[in-house]
């Protein structure tokens, strides 16, 4: 089965929760289902759509903070792909590049680290990329979304949730 993307009543993003979860919050009338994946959940006297994204009836105040600075943040952000050479890369192969080294005074921050390949980290070194000749696909910078989410789908994000996620470098 599949994950269900949870909304706030204002349509905003929450987080992505499991099929059970879904349909037990909508049998608790927690939740309105918006749309529905192409499967049936079957039990022994009932048989309904399988939800794809629900919606709170009541409105959850979230504070906002930024995503945290993590690896896999960096590597969902920057979709899986080196930075350098745009090679997809799995979670495991995929290594972190400070784009101005550490040796050179380059801090660990959203706008300092890419994702790279470790051929193309190797092949750069403790040098920048102007110094290695290297060229950076896209500048790095500080997600005002939670890339996580594309984590966990490695991009794949199921078509049914594309019309309520709005934020860049998913897709």
């Amino acid at each position: 089965m599949q994950s269900v993307l949870l909304l706030n009543t204002s349509f905003e993003p929450l987080k992505v929760i499991s099929w059970q979860r879904a349909v037990t919050m909508f049998f608790m009338g927690k939740v309105e289902v918006l749309e529905e994946y192409d499967h049936d959940i079957r039990s022994v006297s009932l048989v309904i759509r399988a939800p794809a994204v629900v919606r709170l009836l009541r409105f959850v105040k979230i504070g906002r903070k930024a995503p945290p600075l993590c690896r896999s943040n960096i590597l969902a952000r920057d979709n899986f792909q080196c930075q350098y050479c745009a090679k997809e890369l799995g979670a495991r192969e995929a290594t972190l590049d400070h784009v101005l080294p550490r040796s050179q005074g380059g801090r660990t921050s959203w706008e300092n680290i890419v994702c790279c390949c470790s051929t193309c980290n190797r092949r750069k070194g403790g040098r920048t990329p102007q110094q290695a000749r290297m060229t950076l696909l896209s500048k790095p910078v500080k997600p005002d979304w939670l890339p996580v989410l594309n984590m966990k789908f490695h991009g794949k994000i199921p078509i049914v949730w594309r019309h309520f996620l709005t934020f860049e470098g998913t897709f």
